[in-house]
């Protein structure tokens, strides 16, 4: 898990943009590996399999837990402590967590599982979709994510 760990910071950022959530998030996030342990078969490699818990976990987690609000809005947006952002690189990259926020959970996973470089097939598997479906969603959801990007960057 110490290898991976990159993969709840990952998980937990595209998920929620408060830090105090992001680590109730992520402690989810390694119970819940702590839990299904034992059902990992090593039939995907490890990493594969801690993505999959991860991001069903940060889909399921908010439905049950109403401690914040479903939207983001870029007025309560600030800079991640101990961060810099004083580069045109790191600005976008805000600009695309930003964005993120207001996708709904499955257009998360889609973005999510695209940026890790998952095939269509792949990413039809982790969240039950076919591959077909997969590649519609996944055009929509980019098209929608550039759109709101525009937005914000226009906004500021």
């Amino acid at each position: 898990m110490e290898e991976h760990k990159g993969i709840l910071h990952k998980v937990s950022r595209m998920y929620v943009d408060n830090p105090q959530d992001r680590e109730d998030l992520q402690q989810e996030i390694i119970v819940q590996l702590w839990k299904s342990y034992s059902k990992y078969k090593g039939e995907a490699a490890f990493s594969t399999w801690m993505y999959r818990v991860a991001i069903n976990t940060a889909i399921t987690y908010f439905k049950k837990d109403k401690r914040r609000s479903d939207r983001y809005t870029y007025d309560t947006a600030s800079e991640p402590e101990h961060e810099q952002y004083d580069t045109e690189k790191e600005r976008q990259l805000e600009l695309f967590y930003l964005a993120v926020q207001n996708l709904n959970r499955i257009e998360k996973a889609l973005i999510f599982y695209f940026m890790e470089g998952l095939s269509h097939r792949d990413t039809g598997i982790q969240l039950g979709i076919s591959e077909g479906n997969v590649r519609v969603k996944l055009n929509r959801t980019k098209e929608k994510l550039q759109n709101i990007i525009k937005e914000i960057d226009h906004e500021s």
